[in-house]
């Protein structure tokens, strides 16, 4: 993680709304010079802090401390943002409780991590052990704990306040983004490894997803989440959420097909037979094999 004295960046329009707003600001910011390739050393420690407390509260909120496990690429650098960025808004209590979530679930087996994960306790006939039961009684209180530690309004509120700061409007944040690129040695490297790795290293789920916006001719924006405990017609399967032309949808993959639904009512928009996809139809998916 940076140790530079990096500013903050933040659109005044974000400054000036509500909680919510600001620290979409600062989400939006970071997302921006993610997208940029610029890495954790070219951005601000507490802007990085800030947004990994938000990834936390929205996948906990989807999904307890399972659906945070499960999207959270790299649990130690991730971790490790999310209680740097409580202890700094001053989210004690969240912060404690955010370390004995942690250690209660790395304490779990692993086939008592698979029960938790994939929501066993929900199953009137499944065996659930009481390591399991206490997992989610973690969660039920982080819930109950919001009511009266806010992360969102200590988050917005911490971010107004520090003191390495910088109010831009759009055009400002592009000419930072610009001069920070300007201290990267190694850029044109990380896009070159980014660009091998993009077809490579893309896990399945985003292969199909991909396939899926292709065939309902419509351009994918990011993909938010995944969600292990998604019910469709009686059965719980692993659902994934993302965007796309300002629209959110699921994908649920069943025995031999992908499907592609409307978030709100679940219509089918499209589907996949998943053995069909292959490198051919990436490319027609915007993909560069």
């Amino acid at each position: 993680m940076t140790d530079k004295q990096l500013p903050v960046v933040l659109f005044k329009e974000s400054l000036e709304a509500g909680p919510d707003e600001v620290v979409d600001g600062n989400v939006t910011v970071v997302n921006a010079m993610y997208q940029e390739f610029l890495g954790e050393d070219e951005i601000a420690a507490e802007a990085l802090r800030s947004y990994y407390v938000d990834f936390y509260l929205t996948q906990a909120l989807g999904g307890g401390f399972a659906q945070y496990v499960f999207t959270a690429e790299d649990r130690e650098d991730v971790d490790a943002y999310v209680r740097g960025g409580l202890e700094g808004m001053g989210a004690v209590k969240h912060l404690e409780l955010f370390n004995r979530t942690a250690e209660a679930f790395d304490a779990l087996s692993e086939e008592e991590t698979d029960a938790y994960l994939d929501g066993d306790s929900e199953d009137e006939d499944a065996e659930v052990s009481d390591a399991v039961l206490a997992q989610e009684e973690l969660d039920n209180e982080f819930e109950a704990l919001l009511e009266t530690e806010d992360i969102m309004a200590l988050n917005a509120e911490w971010l107004r306040n520090l003191e390495t700061l910088q109010v831009v409007d759009q055009d400002g944040l592009e000419a930072v983004i610009e001069a920070r690129l300007e201290t990267v040695e190694d850029l044109e490297e990380r896009r070159a490894a980014a660009e091998a790795a993009a077809v490579e290293d893309m896990p399945d789920f985003e292969i199909i997803i991909r396939e899926l916006c292709d065939l309902a001719e419509v351009e994918l924006e990011k993909i938010t989440l995944g969600d292990p405990n998604h019910v469709y017609q009686g059965e719980t399967v692993l659902a994934w959420h993302f965007l796309a032309d300002g629209e959110e949808y699921l994908m649920i993959e069943l025995e031999d097909e992908a499907l592609m639904l409307r978030a709100e009512g679940e219509e089918v928009i499209a589907v996949v037979e998943i053995e069909e996809i292959d490198e051919e139809e990436l490319e027609d998916a915007g993909v560069e094999a």
